[in-house]
This record gives C-alpha cells, structure tokens and sequence, in this order.
C-alpha cells in the first residue's frame, strides 16, 4: 500500500468567510493558519500547497485576553540606530486592524518559500463588507 501524496494541480480549493467579532485573537489565528495550509483537508501533504482561501470580516472587533490591550507591542526595527518602533495593541487596533491578524496569521505560517506562498491566500477587512461574493465563499464555523 502506498501512501497518498496530493499534486499541486489536483488540488481543489475553497473559499471560506470567518467573522472575527467577539473571537479571541490567538484560537482566530491557529484556526486560519490551519485552513491556509490545508490541515482540514483529508489530502493534506506537508510539502505541498493544500489550503483553502480565507476571508475575515469585523477584524477591528476582535478580542484579546488578560492585560494584552494594554501591554502588548508590535516592533518594527528599520536597521538604522535608534530605529525601534514599538506600536502599542490599542493604536494598532484603532488604525490598522487587519494588521493585528495578519501579524498573528503570519507568525503562524511555516517558515519559508511554501508558507510564503500559502499566507497568500489570506484576506482580512476591517469591517463586515468584502467584495469577494463571486468566488461565493462559504461561512466557516468553530
């Protein structure tokens, strides 16, 4: 018995909606990074693109745990002396939140080429509206 290893060309991919109001960042996070690589996927190859495309909607309503709102940072370092940036979660929140997601989504993603390739396939909106209804995206559930 051989064991199966799916093609690239054989892969059938889908396209989901997750809304992100009242979810808790992290659980959010592992889940998409699960669907963008195709772990729900009985054909699922680890050397191989098997994802599903996601889209998130209501990114600026999601939620984080304990003291995180007030103490949580994203650093940027731009190489240069004294070039340390440190955005606090409640700015990020305020100005960019689909930042928030993909940062987490991102650090979730393999490293390398592949994870590259697959992180693609992420689309997150601030608000509840998209303009992807003619792919007809299918509401995940969790």
């Amino acid at each position: 018995m051989r064991s199966f290893v799916a093609k690239p060309h054989e892969v059938e991919r889908k396209w989901y909606v997750i809304d992100a109001e009242g979810k808790n960042l992290g659980r959010l996070s592992s889940e998409v990074a699960s669907i963008l690589r195709g772990k729900k996927k009985p054909i699922f190859t680890p050397h191989v693109d098997c994802g599903d495309y996601v889209i998130i909607v209501n990114a600026e309503k999601v939620e984080v745990t304990g003291n995180k709102r007030d103490e949580k940072t994203y650093d940027s370092y731009s190489g240069y002396p004294g070039g340390l940036k440190k955005v606090p979660f409640k700015v990020m929140q305020a100005k960019r939140p689909e930042e928030i997601i993909r940062h987490a989504v991102r650090g979730m993603m393999p490293k390398g080429k592949l994870g590259r390739e697959m992180y693609k396939k992420l689309r997150v909106y601030a608000g509840p509206e998209h303009n992807h209804q003619a792919q007809q995206p299918e509401v995940w559930n969790f």
